[in-house]
């Protein structure tokens, strides 16, 4: 990003961008010899879409951690395989949720394992209470995420913060040993000091340093994917954020709020100055972050989630570059692996700002809750490529019909982790439930004056 702020550091550290691949493809004309494959339900297929994501969480976590990776590639299994990503084990904690409630493994099969996880970062490095973006899961030191980026991270920090909450609130009622997990996690959330990371300023920054102090200076800023950290800030019993910090600082004095449209859809806020940006935006907040009545003196924040993700999807409809196979069935623009020009694999923040032909799966799929029709048909067609999209930790991260169905058999944590935390929100609310009914985040709401 950054102007895609997260992104554009990951574009210039991403260790998988320089593979080698096939040159340049004429554009593929589909034709109808293509193979019928079996339909399924609406419900089969988000419980094969559920299940099947579930694994990258399950089977391939880190062995030693059992935290998430932060990438894993089938046909190089050994690639990063100790890498463990801060903000993805954050959403791995509640996918494993979601894998006790739908059946895919026993509780106490849950338990063990977060109990496993909440362990390692506990003792894992941290900087002011702020995980790094990367650890490495064979001894939790910090791994740097590049050359000025080797301490706390505040976004990653807070994507996990959101997942230990959903731990505490699933636990706290439960036998002594799942209650004493509970109060682990919420001590460990508590622990972040958010306040540290204002600089004595009406503002939250990103990164800090023990080498390098705040030098990145990036601040949190505008309507992307932080939002959440300044809730969880503002909901610290701790190392509370003050509300200006919210409200001259991520809204700047009010100025985030947006006449702008397109597509004739309303933004209601400012993207980060990037018109309507990825669509992960509209996802990681709101993993736990229920948006479907919450609002404050800026935006409702489900119709601005609603109207991202239309945009984005009029954008495919429309197709203003004429991008062969974009359409009804396939649409869905945000940051995943990419096809660089020559046909090799590189990372690109994508959407209608920066269009590359390149379709990503988790996209469309976890934008269920705002557009369900939308979002089904999008899964029956991905379904309908199995063959090609289909791999063991279930849809791959990005494809391209218009390169004669190029293909990069990889998986992110941070986008395979929405996919079954959104179906599960859209099907049950089991997230948002969790993590809404904590008392804490009452209190940040409450401090920032949103209703919910």
């Amino acid at each position: 990003m950054r102007i895609f702020s997260l992104v554009l550091i990951g574009l210039m550290c991403f260790s998988c961008g320089s593979d080698d691949g096939p040159g340049y493809q004429e554009p593929y004309n589909p034709n109808d010899d293509d193979p019928v494959v079996e339909t399924l339900t609406d419900e089969e297929l988000m419980d094969l879409t559920q299940e099947t994501t579930f694994k990258y969480f399950w089977d391939y976590a880190d062995a030693n951690s059992g935290a998430a990776r932060e990438r894993y590639h089938p046909n190089d299994p050994t690639n990063s395989e100790n890498i463990v990503t801060t903000g993805g084990s954050g959403f791995g904690l509640m996918a494993i949720l979601v894998g006790i409630e739908r059946g895919y493994i026993s509780r106490a099969e849950g338990f063990n394992r977060l109990n496993q996880i909440v362990d390692f970062f506990e003792g894992a490095d941290r900087f002011h209470g702020a995980w790094s973006h990367w650890i490495n899961g064979t001894n939790g030191s910090a791994i740097a995420f590049s050359t000025e980026d080797n301490g706390g991270d505040l976004v990653e920090t807070a994507l996990l913060a959101q997942g230990l909450i959903c731990v505490k609130e699933y636990f706290k009622n439960g036998s002594a040993d799942e209650a004493a997990l509970a109060t682990q996690a919420d001590e460990l959330w508590k622990g972040i000091e958010w306040n540290w990371y204002t600089q004595n300023q009406n503002a939250l920054y990103w990164h800090w340093s023990p080498n390098n102090g705040f030098s990145i200076n990036l601040e949190l800023k505008g309507y992307n994917e932080t939002l959440i950290a300044f809730i969880l800030g503002a909901a610290s019993p701790d190392f509370p954020i003050p509300a200006e910090v919210y409200h001259q600082g991520w809204a700047n004095n009010g100025s985030i709020v947006s006449s702008s449209s397109q597509y004739g859809i309303p933004l209601i806020l400012d993207h980060a100055g990037s018109g309507t940006g990825p669509l992960f935006w509209a996802h990681y907040s709101f993993l736990g972050l229920n948006p479907t009545n919450l609002s404050d003196q800026y935006a409702n924040y489900w119709d601005l989630n609603v109207n991202h993700t239309n945009i984005n999807y009029q954008h495919s409809v429309i197709n203003p570059n004429n991008f062969v196979g974009y359409g009804e069935d396939c649409w869905g623009l945000t940051a995943s692996y990419s096809r660089n020009s020559d046909g090799s694999t590189g990372y690109s923040a994508h959407s209608p700002e920066n269009d590359l032909g390149v379709i990503s799966p988790t996209a469309a799929i976890s934008s269920i809750p705002y557009t369900p029709e939308k979002s089904l048909a999008a899964m029956h067609y991905f379904y309908s490529k199995k063959d090609i999209l289909m791999g063991p930790a279930g849809f791959y991260d990005a494809f391209s019909p218009h390169y004669n169905d190029w293909v990069t058999e990889r998986y992110l944590a941070i986008d395979q982790g929405p996919e079954i935390i959104m179906i599960e929100n859209y099907r049950s609310g089991l997230l948002w439930n969790l993590f809404m009914q904590n008392e804490d985040i009452h209190n940040g709401l409450d401090a920032l004056g949103f209703n919910y």
